[in-house]
């Protein structure tokens, strides 16, 4: 009788397991080597390396470089986004500062440095441009829905839309600044800040 048998089975499952550890190991590299050495030192053959897999297995995964990197921002941010939402699983309304604190670490961390180096390489170089621009529209829209839900913000009141953009656009800010300078007591100051104009702008909305 045809079919696959309990020994196929079991000797593709763990295959299969390899595969995505594989996967997710070349993924957190690249990110890690974009973030340290910016796009002109990353080449797959670094982030194969640092992965402790080989040239072909990271090829055989990602075929190009810029498959690499775009779907390794992806999956980090991916994973920052569970994880910040996995913070407050019942909202924050009701502590809107925790909310602006955790915004703004996803700004201030490494996924954002490797972000900005993969957008400077794309600002020259056609073949990457369109990818990363649809990539940021992406991971832009899914952040910024997330910050609506754990604000409690209703963007069918005038003007809360862009207060929630203005914030995203706020934390953007000072993560750029935190790539020269940790300026950690002026974060602080206009976190506060920022908590005290969503209350004010959103109230119990």
């Amino acid at each position: 009788m045809g079919g696959v048998s309990t020994v196929d089975r079991a000797e593709r499952v763990p295959k299969q397991d390899r595969s995505r550890a594989t996967r997710q190991r070349l993924l957190e590299a690249a990110v890690s080597c974009l973030a340290e050495h910016g796009w002109a030192g990353s080449t797959v053959s670094v982030v194969a390396e640092r992965a402790g897999v080989s040239r072909g297995a990271a090829q055989h995964h990602f075929p190009t470089r810029e498959d690499l990197f775009t779907a390794a921002v992806e999956y980090v941010a991916e994973e920052r986004s569970t994880a910040l939402r996995a913070l407050f699983p019942e909202g924050a309304a009701g502590d809107r500062r925790a909310v602006v604190a955790a915004l703004v670490d996803l700004y201030t961390g490494p996924l954002f440095r490797a972000a900005l180096h993969l957008w400077v390489a794309a600002s020259n170089e056609d073949q990457l441009r369109a990818r990363v621009t649809e990539l940021e529209s992406r991971v832009g829209r899914e952040t910024h829905r997330i910050a609506v839900d754990l604000l409690s913000a209703d963007e069918s009141v005038p003007g809360v839309r862009e207060t929630v953009q203005g914030l995203l656009d706020m934390a953007r800010g000072l993560g750029l600044a935190n790539l020269l300078t940790d300026d950690e007591a002026r974060r602080e100051r206009v976190v506060e800040q920022w908590a005290g104009l969503l209350d004010e702008a959103l109230g119990s909305c």
